[in-house]
């Protein structure tokens, strides 16, 4: 698996869906100014994805007010996606989602992040925290059976924009609010006597 973490995101395009609405033409680039959280997941209509794409839906608001964009990618057809989306939660569906819900079809998007399982034409679950550069600056792949903490994401979207905003470096367990560090050798040993 490569590390695209300090490269540029690889661009796309492709058919998206948000909510009942074909997006025939969208693109990565599109959302260039704007943070992005990138997430794969291996097939509609299974068990543990309608878990994480509500998950990211209930906390929808907590990543716009973060400048951030949620974008969910997987190898179904964006007919399947629609049909996905008008079931109901309770039904194992993903009705409410609201954020684009991309088809990669062709496997090309999976491939091109390093996510696609060898052999079996599903995706791993990446998750990519792009900046508004485009730049990926945080990548964690999980194996199929394993879902992601979706508030360890808003950590990271917080951590990310802190950096950007202070100077100022995270670090272990750091959350908003707490003291972080200049990086350098005075600054971690301020952070250790404090």
């Amino acid at each position: 698996m490569s590390v695209l973490v300090g490269k540029q995101a690889p661009d796309f395009k492709a058919i998206a869906v948000q909510g009942q609405n074909l997006i025939q033409d969208f693109s990565l680039s599109s959302l260039k100014g704007k943070y992005v959280v990138l997430f794969f997941y291996p097939l509609d209509f299974t068990f543990v994805c309608p878990t994480e794409l509500h998950a990211f839906s209930e906390k929808l608001d907590e990543f716009r007010k973060r400048e951030t964009e949620v974008v969910g990618v997987s190898v179904d057809s964006h007919f399947s996606h629609l049909c996905w989306l008008r079931t109901p939660k309770i039904k194992g569906g993903i009705e409410g989602v609201a954020y684009p819900i991309v088809s990669d079809i062709n496997k090309t998007i999976a491939r091109d992040y390093d996510v696609l399982v060898d052999g079996a034409g599903i995706a791993y679950r990446g998750l990519f925290l792009i900046d508004k550069k485009g730049v990926v600056r945080h990548q964690v792949v999980n194996d199929l059976p394993l879902g992601r903490s979706v508030d360890e994401t808003l950590r990271m979207v917080d951590a990310l924009r802190f950096f950007e905003n202070n100077g100022e470096v995270c670090p272990a367990n750091w959350h908003k609010g707490d003291k972080a560090m200049k990086a350098d050798q005075k600054g971690l040993e301020e952070y250790f006597a404090k």
